[in-house]
C-alpha cells in the first residue's frame, strides 16, 4: 500500500537529509517510523505525502505515484503533520469541514465520522471554538479528527501522539488497529518506543536519512537477547558517543 523505493533528498545543496531509503507496507500492517531528532523521519513522511519532492526515488501510495499522480494519490491516504498550529482563526468544525470539503466527502459520512471520533476524543464540547483557544493537545485532537474524516485506506502520521491525553493516546492506538483489522496500513512516526514495541507489526528505524533496521520487533529483540526495544535503539544509533 505504501512503497518507498530509493528515496533521496538534499537540503541547500549538500546537506542529505534522506539517503536512499527504500521500504514497503501491506495491507493489514501498523509500522512504527524511529529514529533520533534530525534522522529525517519528518522530511521521510513529505516525500511520501508530496510536501517535498524526491531528489532521487519514487513513492507509491495505493498505487499511485505521489509525483505522477499526485491527486490520485493523496486521495489515498490521511496525513497528520507534525504541527498541528494552523488555520487557527477557524472554529474546530469548521476545519474539519474545511478538510471534508477538499475531499469532496458528502455530509451524511462526514456527520457521522466526525460525531464517532470527536466522541472517541472528547471533543463533542470543543468544536464550536475558535482552535486558537484550544491547547496544544486539543489542536492535536483536531487535527487527527480532520485527518480521518476522510478515512482512505492508507494513514501517513507524524508524530500522532504528541500532546495527547492518556485517554486519546489510548483511543489513537485503537483506531490504528481498528484501520490495520480491515485491511488498510498506517504508518506513523514516534519517539514512544513502548507503544511501537506492543502496537507495530513492523518497525522502521533511520539515523541520518540512512536505514538502520526494518522488520518486526520480535525478530529485533530476538536478535538482541536480554535487552528492550529501548535500550536496543540506543546502540543502534550509539547514544553514548553522541556529543
Amino acid at each position: 500500500m505504501i512503497n518507498a523505493q530509493n528515496l533521496s533528498f538534499v537540503y541547500g545543496g549538500s546537506f542529505k537529509a534522506v539517503d536512499n531509503l527504500s521500504f514497503h507496507i501491506k495491507k493489514g500492517e501498523i509500522v512504527g517510523f524511529a529514529g533520533p531528532n534530525g534522522a529525517g523521519k519528518t522530511t521521510v513522511i513529505k516525500m511520501l505525502t508530496g510536501v517535498l519532492k524526491p531528489a532521487t526515488g519514487n513513492a507509491v501510495i495505493n498505487g499511485f505515484d505521489i509525483v505522477k499522480n499526485p491527486l490520485e494519490a493523496k486521495n489515498s491516504f490521511a496525513y497528520v503533520a507534525d504541527n498541528p498550529d494552523v488555520l487557527l482563526q477557524l472554529t474546530g468544525l469548521e476545519y474539519i469541514n474545511f478538510i471534508a470539503d477538499v475531499y469532496k466527502i458528502d455530509s451524511k459520512e462526514r456527520a457521522d465520522r466526525v460525531i464517532d471520533l470527536a466522541d472517541r476524543f472528547g471533543m463533542t464540547d470543543s468544536l464550536k471554538l475558535p482552535m486558537r483557544e484550544y491547547s496544544h493537545g486539543m489542536r492535536q485532537k483536531l487535527m487527527i479528527i480532520a485527518a480521518l474524516t476522510h478515512n482512505p485506506p492508507a494513514w501517513i502520521l507524524d508524530e500522532p501522539m504528541t500532546g495527547l491525553d492518556p485517554a486519546a493516546a489510548y483511543e489513537l492506538k485503537n483506531l490504528m488497529k481498528e484501520h490495520a483489522a480491515k485491511g488498510n496500513c498506517v504508518l506513523f512516526s514516534t519517539h514512544v518506543l513502548e507503544v511501537a514495541e506492543k502496537l507495530c507489526d513492523h518497525i522502521l528505524i533511520i539515523n541520518h536519512g540512512q536505514e538502520l533496521y526494518q522488520g518486526t520487533v520480535e525478530e529485533l529483540e530476538t536478535a538482541h537477547p536480554g535487552k528492550d526495544l529501548e535500550n536496543i535503539f540506543l546502540d543502534m544509533i550509539d547514544y553514548s558517543k553522541r556529543d
